[in-house]
C-alpha cells in the first residue's frame, strides 16, 4: 500500500496479452485476380502489371483459383472450419499504392474460421493457440521513399507486387509473450512451407501486424513488421514503453505503431482505424464461392507434428533432436536422405553441430552436399576418426564451399591430410613429451587436482591434431604420472 492508501501495482505482473495478424504470399505463379508473374523480384519496377492488377476503368478481376486452394490448404492443416461459402468485398481506403482506391479482400465470409495451432509456452508445456480466422487478399503496390521513411524528399511507387495473393491468419490473443510470439510464427511457417503454398525465404514473403496490450490497458498494434526477429523485438520493445508509462501514471493510447526495424524502437504513426471506416461491401465483380466443395478435394501432406511423431518412432531419436530436424522441411528431408547409415548418429550430428555450424556462417542446409555429409557420418560410425576430427573435417568442408569451391569428401581428406584415428599406443611418446613440457599440471595433478589431466589430455589432442581419442589418452596419462 501507498502512504495515500491507493495499492500500488507491479507492472511487472501484468498479464501480457498478444494477437498476431499475418500476412503471408501464397506461392503461386500469377497473381490473385490476373495472370502477371509472382516472379518480379529481380525486374525492374513497374514490369509485372496490366490493366486488372493497375485498377484501370473497366478492367474485370478474375480469380485464381490456385490461390483459393491454397488457402484451403492452409485451413484444414491448422483445423480451421470451412463455410459453405465464401465471398471476397471490398475494403476502401486510399493510399498511393493502391490505385483502385479498394483492395478486394474478404470480410464477413473468409476462407475459415475457428482453428488451433499449438507451441510450447516459456516453460516447455504445449498451448493452443486459437485462430480467429483466415482470409484471402490482394497485396496493394510498395512505396519506394528516397531518403529515409522519415525525411523522404520523395516517393516511387512500384506495382509490381500489386494483386500478389496474400492470405491473412488472425489468431485470437492466446499469446503471451515475444518469444511464445516468434515460436508461433516459425511453427505456423514451418507448417505452410510443408503444405508447399508459402517461400518464407522470399522478400516480402511475411508481414506480421501485432497487436498487444497489458492486463487493463488499451491495444497498442505495431503493424508491417517483416521478420520473424522483427515480431519478438518489436513486442520486446512494446512491453517495456508499456509498463514505464503505467509506472508514470500515463494512459496508454490505442493507436497504430510503426516499428523501426534498424534502431529496434515503435513509433506512433496514426490513429487507428475501426472496420467501419473501411465501408466494405461485397465485390461485385465476383462471385461468391463454394469453398466447402473445393476443401473436401483436397487432401494434406505430412505435417511437421506427424512427423515428428514418425521421426523418433522410426528412427529412435530423441524429442528434443526430432523437434530440431522436424522444424524445417529442409532439414527433415536432409536427414532423411541420410539417416538409414545411424539414424541416432545422424540426429546428432546434424542437431548439434552442422546446424551451428552452417548458422555461423550464414548458410543454408542446402549448400551442404547430403552424400559428403553421409560420408562424414559413416567414417565416425565406423570409428575411422574422433569427434573432434569430424568437427574439424566439418567446417574445412563448409568453408570450401562458403568460398565457392568443390566439396571433398571426407573419407579422402582423411587420407590426405593423414587424419585417421590413431592406434592408442602410438601417442606413447606424445604422452611423455607432453608430461615432460608440463610440470605444473603434472605437480597439480599429484596434489590431488585430478581436472589438470583435462588440460594435459588437451594437450596431446592438439599435438595429434585430434586423432587421439580422449577417453582413452586420459588413463593412459595418469598411469604415465604414477610410474613416474
Amino acid at each position: 500500500m501507498s502512504e495515500t492508501g491507493e495499492q500500488k501495482i507491479d507492472v511487472n505482473k501484468l498479464k501480457v496479452i498478444i494477437g498476431l495478424e499475418i500476412h503471408c504470399q501464397l506461392n503461386t505463379k500469377t497473381k490473385l485476380f490476373c495472370g502477371c508473374s509472382t516472379d518480379y523480384r529481380d525486374s525492374e519496377p513497374n514490369t509485372h502489371v496490366c490493366p486488372i492488377c493497375l485498377g484501370l476503368p473497366g478492367a474485370l478481376p478474375k480469380l485464381n483459383r490456385q490461390a483459393v486452394i491454397y488457402a484451403l490448404k492452409v485451413a484444414k492443416a491448422l483445423n480451421l472450419e470451412i463455410p459453405e461459402y465464401s465471398e471476397f468485398s471490398r475494403k476502401n481506403y486510399f493510399y498511393p499504392d493502391l490505385p483502385k482506391g479498394y483492395q478486394i479482400s474478404q470480410y464477413d465470409k473468409p476462407v475459415a474460421i475457428k482453428g488451433i495451432l499449438s507451441v510450447d509456452d516459456d516453460e516447455g508445456h504445449e498451448k493452443n493457440i486459437r485462430i480467429r480466422r483466415i482470409h484471402l487478399e490482394e497485396d496493394p503496390g510498395r512505396l519506394v521513399h528516397k531518403t529515409s521513411r522519415d525525411r523522404a524528399g520523395y516517393s516511387l511507387v512500384d506495382y509490381n507486387r500489386s494483386s500478389i495473393p496474400l492470405i491473412e491468419i488472425v489468431t485470437e490473443p492466446d499469446l503471451s509473450s515475444p518469444k511464445e510470439a516468434r515460436r508461433f510464427l516459425n511453427k505456423l511457417r514451418t507448417t505452410l512451407e510443408y503444405l508447399e503454398v508459402f517461400d518464407g525465404e522470399k522478400e516480402g514473403s511475411i508481414r506480421v501486424d501485432a497487436n498487444i496490450s497489458l492486463e487493463g490497458h488499451n491495444r497498442v498494434e505495431c503493424k508491417n513488421i517483416s521478420s520473424y526477429k522483427g515480431v519478438e523485438k518489436a513486442l520486446t520493445f512494446e512491453i517495456t514503453r508499456q509498463r514505464n508509462m503505467i509506472r508514470r501514471g500515463q494512459e496508454i493510447l490505442m493507436e497504430t505503431r510503426h516499428f523501426m526495424e534498424a534502431r529496434g524502437i515503435t513509433q506512433g504513426s496514426r490513429s487507428k482505424e475501426e472496420e467501419n471506416d473501411y465501408r466494405y461491401f461485397p465485390e461485385p465483380d465476383l462471385r461468391p464461392l463454394k469453398v466447402s466443395e473445393w476443401a473436401d478435394e483436397i487432401e494434406l501432406p505430412e505435417l511437421p507434428d506427424a512427423r515428428r511423431e514418425r521421426f523418433m518412432k522410426t528412427y529412435g531419436i530423441s524429442l528434443n533432436h526430432s523437434k530440431t530436424l522436424t522444424g524445417d522441411l529442409k532439414v527433415a528431408d536432409f536427414y532423411e536422405k541420410i539417416a538409414l547409415c545411424d539414424p541416432v548418429l545422424t540426429a546428432t550430428l546434424v542437431s548439434d553441430t552442422l546446424l551451428g555450424e552452417l548458422y555461423y556462417r550464414d548458410m543454408k542446409i542446402t549448400d551442404v552436399p547430403p552424400d559428403c555429409f553421409k560420408d562424414l557420418v559413416i567414417l565416425l560410425k565406423d570409428n575411422e576418426i574422433t569427434d573432434r576430427v569430424s568437427v574439424d573435417i566439418l567446417r574445412m568442408i563448409l568453408d570450401g564451399i562458403k568460398e565457392g569451391k568443390e566439396p571433398e569428401m571426407p573419407s579422402d581428406m582423411v587420407q590426405r591430410l593423414g587424419l585417421s584415428k590413431g592406434d592408442d599406443d602410438e601417442f606413447g611418446d606424445i604422452i611423455a613429451k607432453v608430461i615432460e613440457a608440463n610440470p605444473q599440471a603434472v605437480e597439480d595433478f599429484k596434489s590431488g587436482n585430478t581436472n589438470a589431466v583435462n588440460f594435459l589430455v588437451g594437450q596431446v589432442m592438439k599435438e595429434t591434431r585430434g586423432r587421439a581419442d580422449p577417453k582413452a589418452i586420459a588413463p593412459k596419462i595418469i598411469k604415465h604420472i604414477n610410474m613416474e
